[in-house]
Parts: C-alpha cells; structure tokens; sequence
C-alpha cells in the first residue's frame, strides 16, 4: 500500500470502455477505463441500488441500464434524470505498471 493506495489491476488490463468489479476496504467498486484514463466509483447506482457494471461506458460517463441515467466518472455526479445524487468517485493513480486506488 502506498499513501493509502491499494493495488487493483495491471496497467493494460482494461481497455477503453472496459469496466472491471473491484472490492476494496470492504466497498464494491468498479474501476473504468474511459478514453484511455482509469476512474474509480462506486459499483450501485445512487438512484435504484442497482449494478452500474451492467451498464455501459460512453465518453467520460457510466450509464446505468436499469433508468438510462449517466454519471460523470470523474466526479460521480449525475448527468441526467432520474438520478439526481451523485455516487462516490475515488482517486486512482498508475504508476510501477500498476493502477491504484485510494478507498478513503
């Protein structure tokens, strides 16, 4: 662990648009792979508890398949209704071939 970052995947496991589910420090979270950049979120969409993994990964933003709602990767605000609370987005780094995220 580095300054509270934990290890989670290879550098080039995930291609753009890719999502991989992750749990770490007890969260479910996805780690995405958007345009070439690596985000950290939550794994449950704020506005029906469901999976964002059965989403998809368009531009900079995950959709949710249950309502269509989209979420901004970098910040977890949401785009669109129905949603209207955001989910939680964690820092990630890439560094020694390895991506990181910091669960706190």
């Amino acid at each position: 662990m580095r300054e509270g970052f934990i290890a989670v995947a290879q550098v080039g496991e995930l291609k753009p648009a890719q999502m991989k589910r992750i749990e770490v420090a007890g969260k479910r979270l996805l780690l995405c792979n958007a345009e070439g950049e690596h985000f950290c979120v939550d794994e449950m969409c704020s506005h029906e508890d469901y999976s964002l993994y059965f989403g998809c990964i368009k531009g900079r933003s995950i959709k949710c398949s249950l309502h269509g709602s989209y979420f901004n990767l970098a910040t977890g605000q949401p785009e669109n209704e129905p949603a209207d609370c955001p989910i939680r987005s964690y820092p990630v780094k890439v560094e020694a071939g390895q991506v990181w995220v910091k669960p706190d």
